[in-house]
């Protein structure tokens, strides 16, 4: 089952919000609750959210009552700038709503429904996309993972943070398709506990042998020499390969790094945005404190105590091995590899 998907003239997805306790699905027929399952993480992941994106674009266009080109154009910019403001960080949800908006605006179209058909098309298209890709870099990373290692992986990367197959989890369940025998340790990833939650769910799936660890424990077991191995996703790698990821990362790459363990990112050229000099040029969205005083509706601490809730940070390049990408594993210098590897070339 893929995370998101066309249904029946309507959007369908995996409410990540109810995993592991219950696998639902929910349906969504129109762009403002396409937006709302953005904004409110029934989907979520870089990747997923970009195919969302674009579903959503190709049920604006499905949905609208425009007897005109130009009227349908407007309609659809309206939907692209309520989709891209659902999340802020995550550079594909962007990147897929101005690829369907180009689309739209660049096609020498003479009906509206000759829109329609090329937004849902084209929606598809990067939808089937995305798991090829996943696949293909799967295939690349796993060449990283030997026999017995421990691998850490923070937050969720897998299918149900793209369309499906994962990115960084996605590396690992190549390498266990191969038949290598290794352990994953999943931080927990607070406050929304993706790697306890949906990393877990997933290994579970695929019966990869894994533990769920706190957060602070990383770099226990790192001192310890148990890790031999840190991969992680990405939700926007700016030109010099900073990048934004869940929150917490930073401070894995950072430990990483002093334990001397190799640290990659695992993430589609889609994901890099060639136009941000450096990772201080990412916008961080900064969620309601309710997730951080009572995550999915537990109370740790009294409603009225202050909280801060940064959803992701930016890890400094130079504290990176490498980049997974489709086209290779991108290595330093970073500024000119990353542009080969977006502009197609083998890296």
């Amino acid at each position: 089952m893929r995370t998101v998907y066309w249904h029946q003239q309507h959007v369908r997805m995996i409410d990540q919000r109810r995993i592991p306790w219950e696998l639902a699905l929910v349906d969504l027929y129109d762009v403002a609750a396409v937006a709302e399952s953005i904004r409110d993480m029934t989907v979520r992941g870089a990747p997923a959210i970009g195919a969302t994106a674009a579903f959503g674009m190709a049920l604006a266009a499905q949905n609208s009552s425009a007897q005109t080109v130009q009227a349908l154009l407007a309609e659809l910019a309206t939907a692209a700038d309520l989709l891209k403001a659902s999340r802020p960080t995550a550079v594909n949800l962007a990147w897929a709503a101005d690829k369907l908006m180009a689309i739209a605006q660049n096609g020498n179209f003479s009906t509206p429904d000759e829109i329609r058909n090329a937004l849902l098309q084209a929606a598809q298209q990067i939808a089937d996309e995305d798991v090829e890709i996943n696949q293909r870099m799967g295939k690349i990373g796993a060449t990283l993972i030997h026999e017995n290692d421990t691998v850490l992986h923070h937050c969720n990367t897998g299918a149900l943070a793209t369309v499906d197959y994962g990115t960084a989890l996605g590396v690992i369940r190549a390498a266990f398709e191969q038949g290598k025998k290794f352990h994953v340790l999943l931080d927990e990833t607070r406050p929304r506990l993706q790697g306890a939650r949906l990393s877990a769910w997933e290994l579970e799936q695929l019966n990869i042998p894994y533990d769920i660890i706190p957060d602070t424990a990383a770099g226990f077991y790192m001192r310890r020499g148990e890790i031999k191995l840190a991969l992680v996703g990405a939700d926007r790698i700016a030109a010099n390969g900073d990048f934004a990821n869940k929150i917490g990362t930073y401070q894995v790459a950072v430990l990483a790094k002093e334990n001397g363990i190799p640290f990659y990112t695992v993430a589609p050229t889609s994901t890099v945005d060639l136009s941000l000099a450096s990772g201080d040029d990412i916008p961080i969205e900064e969620r309601d404190k309710s997730e951080v005083l009572a995550p999915f509706g537990g109370a740790i601490a009294p409603a009225h105590f202050n909280a801060r809730n940064p959803a992701f940070d930016v890890t400094p390049a130079n504290y990176l091995s490498g980049i997974i990408t489709e086209n290779g594993i991108v290595r330093p210098p970073f500024d000119v590899n990353l542009r080969r590897a977006v502009m197609g070339e083998q890296v």
